[in-house]
């Protein structure tokens, strides 16, 4: 897993160095963190939780809602002291939701694929870093362009 992050954060355009939070939990733990965080009822597979704003990072297609380049002195671009690594963020994975989504063929990004549980634990640790990242998929361009990397990276980690 910690080869899925530092693949998916190099081609996200992160600088490096840097770190960033796999937490693999359960059903029970994501469904308190979507209630508190996002005002959503129930578990969900995959949670991430960013300290940068999305213009920390490079601009990449899909992605016509990115506001103004950080310069230096914004108070968004500030990573910490000179020197030290910075906190990207968090990622919360729940394995049991993963592993049962891969054996009932719920898996995959179109939610109907049967596969290995490590390949939908590959997908979702993929995903939730992509979100560290700043990608998002509101809208259809958006994920279409995230949903193309996400494949491009499974198939590059083969």
């Amino acid at each position: 897993m910690a080869q899925v992050c530092a693949t998916t954060l190099d081609v996200a355009g992160a600088r490096p160095p840097a770190s960033l939070g796999l937490i693999l939990s359960d059903d029970a733990e994501l469904a308190e963190l979507n209630r508190d965080h996002l005002g959503v009822e129930g578990p969900t597979d995959v949670l991430s939780f960013p300290l940068l704003p999305p213009e920390a990072f490079p601009p990449h297609a899909g992605d016509p809602d990115r506001g103004p380049a950080l310069r230096a002195g914004d108070a968004a671009a500030f990573a910490g002291p000179p020197g030290r690594r910075p906190h990207l963020g968090d990622v919360v994975v729940s394995v049991g939701r993963a592993a049962e989504q891969a054996a009932e063929g719920r898996g995959g990004q179109t939610g109907d694929v049967r596969w290995s549980a490590a390949d939908e634990l590959r997908l979702l640790v993929t995903h939730g870093t992509l979100h560290i990242c700043g990608w998002d998929h509101a809208e259809p361009a958006e994920e279409r362009e995230m949903r193309d990397l996400e494949q491009r990276l499974l198939a590059a980690d083969r």
